[in-house]
């Protein structure tokens, strides 16, 4: 028998014959013409160094018109997009932190759909002020007399800070000058914000005396941070906010309180250690409290200043306020996030942060022991898959010494390490990732944030156990 040919260059269908195709027809459909011209063409390209290598066969103007849209798709496809978080931390920085409740996910679809008054009071037919959206919630919520919001808690920072201490001093304890996620430093915070660092105290103890011998005529504010993120123990002071309230009184200048992550009732009740309140902060007697609405809050992104009327007046006039403002698809989010706060009974059954942070480990190790099987056949026989207890973490800062006690999937590799980094690889590789993490020479996939079931396993279906091995 002869030998067959190898294929050659004229065996390509040309551009116009792979449009002809219905493959093509979809691909058109869906990119557009200009597009799907394109990605066929450098199909056709690839095809050409294929075959100008040796290749024994051409593909057909079927197959062409499949790689331009497999090429198409994979463009398509953004890194924006759902993932299962089974690290074990609820409020993952790099996962966009807090989960909205229905509520608010209707309420800024509503907002993205049609026109809303925005900054127009329709009682009188005048301009208004988004802020008044969300103010008289704050205010019951918190107890103060005042309230503005901005798109961040670094952005209330800065703002409050520059407006009232810009040009002045500012008095903090060397033990609260904390670094958040970024990099981003309270330090770098308050020089961009204009004011002038008096740093009092040691790392481990500041005292009332520090406090007050560092109040001169250029003071413009005395700032306590919550240490919301780390924990200094063992020989350690510190200043109670109370105390300090009154130290800035006698000085005649406002104490400012940044709570960081911020939570708006008692999380004793669901099971975690207590945190200061916003509440708390308020009637301690600070004149500004600052604090982030997609952390413990539970809501989406943005920074909330609340405190006395003429202090949040001095602040709205700042002109930042307009660079730092918020838009009204997170405003209509943010308001109905703060509107589950008046029924706290139902909270936890609404509100998914504290939902997931107060799921029994009874319940969680159930459903551990249920998907084990499937995981198993869906990672292939290189690997070993059991349940087991693990720990979570709240995140982003919040109670950073305290785990919660959880239930997940400790999958470990019958080859080695490599196998298994192959493996999480291939888990975040999926249409819908899967975030794990390796502790112990195992992956684990914490199972407290998985919501679920059928679309975790729909989307491990998507795994080529021949490809691990």
């Amino acid at each position: 028998m002869k030998p067959p040919r190898p294929a050659r260059l004229r065996d390509l269908a040309s551009v116009s014959a792979v449009l002809k195709t219905g493959i093509a027809e979809t691909l058109v459909d869906r990119f557009g013409r200009q597009a799907a011209t394109d990605a066929i063409r450098a199909a056709l390209q690839e095809a050409r160094q294929a075959v100008g290598g040796g290749a024994p066969s051409a593909p057909t103007a079927e197959n062409l018109a499949a790689a331009a849209l497999a090429r198409l798709e994979a463009q398509a496809r953004s890194d924006l997009r759902p993932l299962f978080n089974l690290t074990g931390t609820v409020l993952h920085t790099n996962l966009g932190r807090a989960l909205l409740a229905e509520a608010a996910i209707e309420a800024a679809v509503a907002a993205m759909r049609d026109p809303m008054a925005l900054e127009y009071d329709l009682p009188s037919g005048r301009r208004g002020e988004r802020d008044d959206h969300v103010r008289a919630l704050l205010c019951d919520l918190t107890g103060a007399e005042d309230a503005t919001l901005v798109n961040n808690n670094a952005g209330a920072v800065l703002l409050a800070l520059n407006t009232l201490a810009g040009g002045r001093e500012a008095i903090v304890s060397r033990g609260e000058l904390i670094e958040i996620g970024g990099a981003f430093r309270m330090p770098d915070i308050m020089q961009r914000a204009g004011a002038r660092l008096v740093e009092i105290g040691t790392t481990n103890r500041t005292h009332a005396k520090d406090y007050r011998a560092a109040v001169t005529p250029e003071t413009g504010v005395i700032l306590k941070v919550h240490t919301s993120n780390y924990r200094i123990q063992g020989f350690t002071a510190e200043v109670d906010a109370d105390e300090l309230a009154a130290i800035a009184a006698d000085a005649g200048v406002p104490l400012m309180h940044d709570l960081g992550s911020g939570t708006l009732l008692d999380l004793a009740r669901y099971g975690l250690r207590r945190e200061p309140t916003v509440r708390d902060a308020v009637a301690q007697g600070a004149g500004i409290v600052t604090f982030s609405g997609d952390k413990l809050l539970g809501g989406p992104q943005a920074g909330f200043i609340v405190g006395h009327k003429a202090l949040i007046a001095a602040i709205n006039r700042n002109p930042m306020k307009r660079a730092l403002r918020i838009d009204k698809i997170r405003l209509a989010a943010i308001a109905a996030t703060l509107e589950l706060y008046g029924d706290p009974d139902r909270l936890v059954e609404r509100l998914p942060t504290l939902r997931l942070l107060a799921r029994p480990h009874a319940e969680i190790a159930m459903q551990a022991a249920r998907l084990a099987p499937a995981v198993a056949r869906a990672v292939g026989t290189i690997f070993t898959v059991a349940p087991c207890d693990c720990r979570s973490q709240i995140g982003s800062g919040a109670l950073p010494m305290d785990t919660l006690a959880s239930g997940g999937l400790v999958i470990q590799s019958r080859q080695g390490t490599r196998a298994l980094e192959r493996l999480a690889a291939a888990l975040r590789a999926l249409d819908w990732p899967v975030l794990g993490r390796m502790e112990n020479g195992g992956l684990i996939l914490d199972l407290r944030c998985l919501t679920n079931e059928a679309a975790f396993l729909a989307s491990l279906s998507g795994l080529d156990s021949h490809a691990l091995a």
